[in-house]
């Protein structure tokens, strides 16, 4: 049906459409279609980096056990030359490795300072902090300056004891720690592991100390 023009009629409105809305009507429709297409080429785009990201996965080979971060402790002691000092690195059971071993010359505090970072076979950390000619101020570091809660005997080598256990995740690497003094050397002994373990370290480095 047209109007008296030869115009059509649009049924919605019962007339023909004027030339500013057949305009509005075709510039809606351009709008539509290129909202349209914008949405269909963003899909596109993420079904893409989701299929590039799916090859990286199949394609890289994953490990199938776990790195191996331990370090030669001995060997690094023995490379270190330290003239008269000999540097606290025992011979431990089977199950203890190292992830750290290092020596450090005149620390911040004036010291020199062995350090050892030893995992025990249940996977807890024990620190080994060998204080040369070290002074109160560097021992009171190592511990956060927390006090002392007593003190113990593990074979023949007195300890004194830094429990902070009760503390929880607050006292960190530092929920109990020992220290003694052979000779120039102060040694400290500090971290997550248990009594057990801790008498085990203990033990091993006084006896290679004492030699």
């Amino acid at each position: 049906m047209t109007d008296a023009d030869g115009r059509p009629i649009v049924a919605e409105l019962g007339r023909a459409e004027t030339a500013e809305e057949t305009w509005a009507r075709k510039d809606a429709a351009r709008t539509a279609r290129r909202q349209h297409q914008t949405a269909f080429n963003l899909v596109i785009a993420l079904i893409a980096s989701l299929g590039i990201v799916l090859f990286l996965v199949a394609v890289v080979v994953r490990p199938d056990t776990t790195v191996d971060r331990s370090v030669d402790y001995q060997q690094i002691a023995a490379k270190a030359h330290v003239d008269g000092v000999t540097l606290a690195a025992p011979t431990l059971p089977d199950g203890y490795t190292a992830n750290r071993a290092d020596f450090s010359d005149k620390t911040s505090d004036g010291v020199d300072v062995w350090t050892l970072g030893l995992l025990t076979p249940d996977e807890q950390f024990i620190r080994v902090q060998q204080g040369i000619s070290a002074n109160g101020t560097w021992v009171s570091n190592q511990l956060d300056q927390r006090a002392s809660t007593g003190s113990r005997t593990i074979d023949d080598t007195k300890w004194t004891v830094y429990d902070r256990r009760s503390e929880g995740r607050d006292a960190g690497n530092l929920s109990y720690a020992l220290v003694t003094t052979m000779g120039t050397n102060t040694i400290v002994l500090s971290g997550t592991a248990d009594d057990r373990s801790f008498r085990t370290v203990a033990t091993a480095v006084a006896e290679q100390l004492d030699r």
